[in-house]
């Protein structure tokens, strides 16, 4: 008998895995945590029925949030993650070592230790010594920070139930006071493909807009999205993320990647016609 995982990403859609077995199923205090093998995309994980990531496609998602902003500001020391319990994000900007503090903020704690155990070399990012975890609510904790982080990374769930709070206009203000003079925040902007959310992605562009002098929106491609296609935002008191982009300077690190490149840095700034509509709409209301 067949065994098949099902995602539903509208009323009439939904994605199919087939996998070999269900490796792990429980409740935390927040959410429902489900880990499964699959023959196509390795190990992947669910929070209450949605893919958060697979072992296939994690790379694309954390370089994107990661390579991209540390091309554009040209002196790091602190950043802050909010969610990342995975420890995926954090790996990745533990490879730069001028970085000397990686604070991740992740309220389910269950979900960081499901991931060290079944996801172990992405959990590996825990390990680094300049990696701080705190197991706290991340709007909470960003009220008693003040001109503190060069690079905050949104890498929270979907903007509802309990991580809803990280998609609100507080949270954006509270970001752009947390961060320092030249500060970036990036965030998850969601998949603006299907109708149901669009809505989503036209709030969060509204409410970075209006909270950050520059304000940009780009794209990737990760097969296990709604769609397969996924939005990030980049916003910043200072720098552009293409006028301020160093490729250079991140040639020069002789870093191995995957997905990103110097070449795609610039082309993923570069939107559909579809997408680029519906953002300048809300940057007009």
């Amino acid at each position: 008998m067949e065994l098949w995982f099902s995602e539903n990403h509208t009323e009439n859609v939904k994605i199919s895995i087939r996998v070999d077995k269900q490796l792990y199923s429980a409740q935390s205090e927040y959410q429902r945590i489900d880990v499964f093998e699959s023959p196509e995309f390795g190990r992947f994980v669910t929070l209450d029925g949605d893919i958060i990531f697979s072992q296939a496609d994690d790379f694309i998602y954390n370089e994107m949030v990661t390579h991209v902003p540390m091309s554009v500001h040209p002196c790091v020391k602190k950043v802050l993650i909010i969610g990342g319990g995975d420890g995926g994000v954090a790996r990745e900007y533990s490879r730069y070592p001028e970085i000397e503090q990686i604070d991740v903020v992740e309220s389910d704690d269950m979900f960081v230790e499901v991931c060290k155990e079944f996801f172990p070399e992405t959990a590996k990012g825990f390990e680094d010594p300049r990696v701080n975890f705190f197991a706290a609510d991340g709007l909470a904790f960003l009220r008693s920070k003040k001109d503190y982080y060069d690079i905050i990374v949104n890498d929270s769930t979907d903007p509802f139930g309990h991580t809803e709070g990280l998609f609100t206009k507080e949270f954006y203000g509270s970001c752009f006071k947390a961060l320092k003079d030249d500060g970036i925040m990036v965030y998850q902007h969601g998949s603006p493909f299907y109708d149901e959310d669009e809505e989503a992605c036209r709030s969060m562009h509204r409410k970075a807009y209006k909270s950050f002098p520059i304000s940009r929106v780009y794209q990737a491609h990760i097969p296990t999205c709604p769609s397969g296609y996924w939005l990030f935002g980049f916003a910043s008191k200072k720098y552009h993320p293409l006028n301020d982009f160093d490729p250079q300077r991140f040639k020069d690190r002789k870093l191995e990647t995957w997905y990103y490149t110097t070449n795609l840095h610039r082309g993923a700034f570069m939107l559909p016609k579809y997408v680029e509509d519906l953002l300048e709409e809300e940057e007009d209301r």
